[in-house]
């Protein structure tokens, strides 16, 4: 495996010296935010798609540090009802992740209203009252299922191999039974970007999914996230308090180590490693608690402990 960090992370650095920091981290490239949900300050998407020199000097700044990119991350929400511009930009994205010679878009499914007359994003959580069945077939089979057949084409002709969904809150595709039932109706250029800190806090396990997933896993987003037990034993994991309030919140996205810790972490590496992946893992710096460089140190320090570098080469003799 390959360890790198999300450019947001460090979102408030200049670019060049967001590399410099990267190479003194001693980690292998950067995963850069492109539009969506993100400034994207290292990232002018609409000057990068089509100019060369630019493109050029992009990969220039990576390359002479010894650095990789490691893939283009349009996140938000693609299917917003009221705001194109957001689909727009991973489409725009995949363009120049083509012209770069980037083999991995990472985004988010999308999160559609929940008819054609709504201008709100639903998510749909529960199975009752009956009106969310209506919802979800709706979402599902006229704003999904065509605008991910879109964009799978629009991938292929670009160039660019896999597309890692983030399995995220507030999105048609958030756990992995959603994800394979997208993947089943628009091909395996879909597969997850596996973000262990937003299945944490809607109940899920993230060491059971890597083995659900197997070969569906093309991305990996390190963050953790930490479970408020008091909070949430008297108001559930389904929070909407502030995210700068972590007192008061149930769960919250923190350091790695501070959520789970070393052995945690440990045992996702070797799940991930047994499950066939040998990919990135990139780093999200959120915590709102911890400065961002000081805990990006600390999430590199533990995962360079942790997870797998060398090939296996185990067999036994022969005797």
């Amino acid at each position: 495996m390959k360890l790198g960090f999300v450019s947001d992370s460090l979102g408030g650095l200049p670019f060049h010296e967001l590399l410099d920091h990267a190479v003194r981290l001693g980690v292998s490239g950067v995963e850069v935010n492109t539009c969506g949900w993100s400034t994207a300050p290292h990232f002018d998407l609409k000057s990068m798609l089509g100019n060369k020199a630019a493109q050029r000097d992009f990969l220039k700044a990576f390359s002479d540090r010894g650095l990789q990119v490691i893939s283009l991350n349009a996140n938000g929400n693609t299917l917003h009802p009221t705001d194109p511009a957001q689909g727009e930009g991973l489409k725009d994205t995949i363009r120049v992740a083509g012209e770069l010679g980037i083999g991995t878009v990472c985004t988010m499914s999308g999160l559609p209203a929940g008819n054609a007359t709504d201008t709100m994003p639903n998510w749909v959580v529960s199975s009752w009252p009956p009106e969310t069945q209506a919802i979800l077939k709706y979402q599902w089979e006229e704003k999904l299922f065509p605008f991910w057949t879109e964009i799978v084409a629009l991938a292929r002709e670009n160039g660019v191999e896999k597309i890692a969904l983030e399995l995220h809150g507030n999105q048609c595709v958030y756990n992995v039974p959603s994800l394979f039932k997208l993947r089943s109706e628009v091909g395996t250029i879909i597969g997850a970007n596996l973000d262990p800190s937003h299945l944490f806090w809607m109940g899920a396990d993230p060491l059971i999914a890597v083995e659900a997933l197997g070969n569906a896993i093309y991305h990996v987003h390190a963050k953790d996230t930490f479970l408020n037990a008091p909070k949430q034993a008297v108001a559930s994991l389904l929070e909407n308090g502030s995210l700068m309030d972590i007192p008061a919140r149930s769960w919250s996205y923190i350091t790695l180590g501070f959520g789970h810790g070393e052995e945690w972490w440990r045992q996702f590496c070797y799940r991930l490693r047994m499950a066939g992946y040998d990919g990135w893992l990139s780093i999200e710096h959120e915590d709102v608690v911890l400065n961002s460089l000081e805990g990006l140190e600390k999430s590199v320090a533990l995962l360079k402990g942790v997870m797998p570098a060398a090939p296996a080469d185990y067999k036994p003799q022969d005797i």
